[in-house]
């Protein structure tokens, strides 16, 4: 799965690919480990549906026109223990390779970061989840938009207008 906003708390040279051809499979197996290992005893990330940001995201999607996003593949979940320090949240994708492999339709999750997203307003949390729906493309294919030119503050604010207005008729 991909995902647009990861962090990796390891060092890039365990996964360049160059590097990874220049390392012998055991050494490269035994730092991939010893990683997994140290991150598994710092980080134990629980997951949980989210029905309530679902909710949120059928309301934006509804009122906003978003009629490029199919319902039935969008998917919500709150993540808690993460220790990430400024995401507060992340949209994965089922990518054209597992798509293939699974025989399934293209796919999106939306995952909210519980330690961050639960405190903000509701305001700011229809803005988050704005900007995360803004990542997937018009032809609902599994990729994801970039930020370049496509998610700025400026457009993440006139949207949550349009979406203010629509709530007071």
């Amino acid at each position: 799965m991909l995902n647009q906003d990861c962090q990796y708390k390891f060092s890039e040279r365990h996964y360049a690919p160059a590097r990874l051809e220049a390392q012998t499979s055991s050494k490269w197996r035994k730092n991939f480990y010893s990683l997994s290992a140290v991150n598994s005893g710092f980080m134990k990330i629980r997951y949980y549906e989210a029905l309530d940001v679902k909710e949120i995201v059928e309301r934006i999607i509804a009122e906003l026109g978003f009629n490029h996003i199919e319902l039935s593949g969008i998917y919500c979940f709150r993540s808690v223990g993460s220790k990430s320090k400024r995401t507060v949240a992340r949209i994965h994708s089922l990518g054209k390779i597992w798509q293939k492999a699974l025989n399934t339709r293209p796919s999106y999750l939306i995952e909210v970061i519980s330690e961050r997203y639960d405190r903000l307003s509701r305001d700011e949390k229809e803005k988050v989840l704005i900007h995360e729906l803004l990542h997937i493309p018009q032809g609902f294919s599994g990729g994801f938009r970039p930020h370049k030119r496509h998610i700025t503050r400026k457009k993440i604010e006139s949207l949550h207008q349009k979406l203010l207005s629509k709530k007071k008729h």
